[in-house]
């Protein structure tokens, strides 16, 4: 059976609000900046510096705003990658016990088999039939990792749990 395909997953609507709002940031700011000599508040004129000093500023912000929208989540047979906003992580899919996106969660998240969760940011809930694809993708890669694993030993003595 050869593996499933692998998957790459950006959340397509935020980076669409994302450049949209730092759109607006940018051009509110750069209208202040520009504006900006002419206004005085009576006891001090803004020159030169100031106008530099806000047009920065905004830049900064649309481009923090922009960072919002660079989650990723790139997988393949071995491994998945996924940026959540700064941070890229790489986990084998040994590591992974399972792929949820729970009916009323706002993205997709891994759960691994020491307990923790890990959100992916990239594959939302807005996207729709992307995510769904996604996760589907996701899920068929975990299936066809843990098909590979080798089977544990059998226990020496019955499980009291079971």
């Amino acid at each position: 059976m050869p593996d499933p395909a692998p998957v790459s997953a950006v959340p397509r609507r935020m980076r669409l609000v994302c450049a949209g709002v730092a759109v607006v940031v940018v051009a509110v700011g750069l209208f202040v900046a520009l504006t900006l000599r002419s206004n005085s508040t009576g006891v001090i004129e803004f020159g030169a510096v100031d106008q530099v000093a806000v047009a920065g500023l905004a830049l900064l912000l649309g481009a923090g705003v922009l960072a919002l929208g660079r989650s990723r989540v790139d997988a393949d047979a071995e491994r998945i990658r996924f940026r959540n906003i700064a941070l890229t992580h790489e986990l084998p899919w040994d590591a992974v016990r399972a792929v949820a996106f729970d009916r009323k969660s706002a993205w997709a998240t891994l759960r691994l088999r020491n307990d923790d969760e890990v959100s992916l940011l990239a594959i939302q809930a807005a996207d729709r039939e992307h995510a769904v694809r996604a996760v589907e993708g996701l899920r068929a890669l975990l299936a066809a990792a843990e098909a590979k694993r080798p089977k544990p030993p059998p226990l020496l003595y019955p499980d009291p749990r079971e």
